[in-house]
């Protein structure tokens, strides 16, 4: 029997223990399917701990900002592009493709800013956006930009300011 002081915390226990077996579970039928889950009869304070832990991998797994580099390779058109910019989008596309393949082949990142940008202002900053949470950029951005690892470089990213590629560092 399940001895807990509050009802609300065994609830949050259930949630939290739900979503573990629901990631683990390859039985369709057995998902959200209460007799198939092992019985679980934690104290109090397991119950908090098991909420605490559940709690710092969720927020260690998505953080609340990272900080990222980028280049922006414009096309002719695209929102805040400088009017030197001629080429079309297909070209920006290219040019970008080949930033992206030169970085991940382990060409300085901030080299290519200086070579590839179209963004005057990244250059000066070695292409550092800083660190920014996914409210503050293009949603398209945000959310190549967030699904980057540590040190990983994305394939290029279509946002209305052009094509970027992204570099996570933190």
């Amino acid at each position: 029997m399940l001895k807990m002081g509050s009802s609300s915390a065994f609830v949050v226990v259930l949630v939290a223990l739900s979503g573990v077996l629901d990631a683990g579970c390859d039985d369709k039928t057995a998902k959200g399917n209460a007799s198939a889950a092992p019985s679980v009869t934690p104290s109090a304070a397991g119950a908090t701990s098991a909420v605490a832990t559940a709690s710092a991998s969720a927020s260690a797994a998505v953080p609340d900002a990272i900080s990222a580099q980028h280049v922006l390779v414009a096309w002719k058109g695209a929102e805040k592009a400088p009017k030197t910019v001629t080429r079309t989008k297909a070209e920006a596309k290219r040019r970008a493709e080949e930033v992206a393949a030169k970085a991940k082949s382990g060409t300085d990142f901030s080299e290519l800013v200086a070579e590839y940008s179209d963004d005057p202002a990244a250059k000066e900053r070695r292409g550092s956006v800083g660190k920014f949470t996914r409210d503050k950029m293009a949603k398209p951005f945000s959310d190549a930009a967030f699904a980057l690892g540590v040190d990983q470089t994305s394939d290029p990213v279509e946002t209305a300011f052009g094509f970027h590629v992204i570099k996570r560092n933190q």
